[in-house]
């Protein structure tokens, strides 16, 4: 996916990078697979504001994306590349042999007309679904499950991407660009290839209001609120703050906030790189 750098004709274009979106074949959502999506601009039921920093932004419909892939051995025809508002990625849509339509997260390399399948003993081409236990070590895999028959969980954002490591009988070892090293269990689903708009990351906003459009409000900074509001308040003009940390107090900027007692971290086997 190409990116453009506008020219500073105005003020807004001035650092403004856009997604040239080359390889969107169509802009119209499958009816089918869409549904409504409302806006609670950070309040709860009764109406207070829990969230901060929420509210506004474009309309938005959902689509209903396919997660676990489990239509085995029928192939299906992708017969669209679309935009999806509610994630970083590309999605596809996929026409089955039985008549089905299913979106599913859009690979790097996805062409119109290709074939692909989902199931056991299939080709290792782009875009094809298998359980791990099944596909080659050394390949890049993404939308990976965490535990079988769950769903997609792991590397379901632009560009993101696994490596297969290594198996034993019961687990299959990833490597993730982080860094991290981990074990999942090998009747875990995972689609071959790497998730597709890559350059996302290279995206520039160039002004405040296309993060509104974001459904984002403009943030105070800690410091400058009152020590009643802000651990980071109060203080004469800019002599204020202290450790960086949230209105809670948990310190952020390389405080670790991952559970010491979650489930998973038995199957790490390496951390992410400092």
């Amino acid at each position: 996916m190409s990116i453009k750098k506008l020219k500073a004709i105005t003020p807004g274009q001035r650092f403004r990078v856009i997604n040239k979106f080359k390889k969107i074949t169509e802009y119209i959502p499958e009816k089918s697979l869409t549904l409504g999506k409302k806006k609670t601009g950070g309040r709860n039921n009764v109406g207070r504001r829990t969230i901060r920093y929420c509210g506004g932004g474009h309309k938005k419909k959902y689509r209903i994306i396919d997660f676990k892939r489990k239509k085995f051995d029928i192939y299906a025809t992708i017969k669209s590349i679309e935009y999806d508002p509610n994630r970083s990625s590309l999605i596809s849509l996929l026409h089955y042999a039985d008549g089905e339509k299913r979106y599913i997260i859009a690979m790097e390399g996805f062409k119109i007309g290709q074939q692909i399948i989902s199931g056991k003993k299939i080709p290792f081409n782009i875009g094809n679904s298998s359980f791990l236990r099944e596909i080659p070590l050394g390949t890049n895999v993404s939308c990976i499950e965490l535990l079988p028959g769950q769903g997609a969980k792991i590397a379901r954002s632009a560009g993101s991407y696994a490596q297969l490591f290594a198996k034993d009988q019961k687990f299959a070892t990833l490597k993730f660009p982080s860094g991290e090293i981990r074990m999942i269990m090998l009747d875990c689903m995972a689609t071959i290839g790497i998730v597709s708009n890559s350059n996302h990351q290279l995206v520039m906003l160039g002004k405040a209001g296309r993060n509104r459009y974001l459904g984002k409000r403009p943030r105070t900074r800690g410091v400058a609120m009152n020590p009643v509001d802000h651990p980071m308040g109060g203080g004469e003009g800019k002599a204020s703050g202290g450790i960086p940390r949230s209105r809670k107090g948990i310190p952020s900027k390389g405080f670790r906030t991952r559970s010491k007692n979650k489930y998973s971290n038995k199957y790490i086997l390496k951390k992410i790189k400092k």
